[in-house]
């Protein structure tokens, strides 16, 4: 089992992915996200090395798992 280092919560993950808590939260909810809940107090904890998958996909795919895409920038 990983080091509790390696886990984040719910608000430092979304601060990782760039996204709000509670975007996070329906990501789990969806099956989007792997959660790994607490052994003590069943708060949803994140793999960092999830994240970075998911990270990773975003990047590829341009896309978040909801399908949202990044809007683009407007030429100046």
């Amino acid at each position: 089992m990983p080091e509790r280092e390696h886990y984040l919560t719910v608000k430092a993950a979304a601060e990782y992915l760039g996204v709000c808590p509670n975007t996070l939260r329906n990501w789990d909810r969806d099956g989007e996200v792997p959660v790994h809940p607490h052994l003590r107090n069943g708060y949803r904890l994140f793999l960092k090395s999830d994240l970075e998958a998911v990270l990773a996909e975003i990047q590829r795919s341009g896309k978040h798992p909801t399908g949202w895409e990044r809007p683009k920038r407007k030429p100046r």
